[in-house]
């Protein structure tokens, strides 16, 4: 039996992004969401937390995406933690770069609000069951 999806943590440093992608999860997906401005606040909150899923921006100040993954799976309690990029360079080349360092799969930035939840629970599910 696979476990269902219910928790997710955004980590973006754009609030209009973050706040579309919360009220999408949240009201439409039906998730319940956690933000982050910084892959340093994710490493700060996420363990307290425990998402079952992070989607993490792969461009920010600080802590980028990739650096967030690494530091986030250095971490016992969130190593095995799924996590999806989202990002506007969704080349396949690059696509395959951020597969091949651990990550569920990659969500295209703009994103549509009102599929994004679906867009979530279609990679859970392709990786969950």
């Amino acid at each position: 039996m696979s476990k269902i999806l219910s928790s997710v943590m955004i980590v973006d440093d754009e609030p209009d992004i973050q706040a579309i992608a919360r009220l999408s999860l949240e009201s439409v997906g039906g998730f319940s969401v956690e933000a982050c401005n910084s892959g340093q606040e994710a490493l700060d909150r996420a363990t307290g937390i425990q998402p079952d899923l992070i989607i993490l921006d792969v461009m920010m100040p600080g802590l980028d995406g990739p650096a967030t993954l690494r530091e986030l799976k250095k971490l016992p309690e969130l190593a095995k933690t799924p996590i999806i990029f989202m990002t506007a360079s969704v080349e396949p080349h690059e696509v395959q770069k951020y597969k091949d360092m651990g990550v569920l799969d990659v969500i295209a930035k703009p994103f549509n609000p009102m599929t994004l939840p679906d867009i979530v629970r279609s990679i859970w599910e392709d990786n969950h069951n």
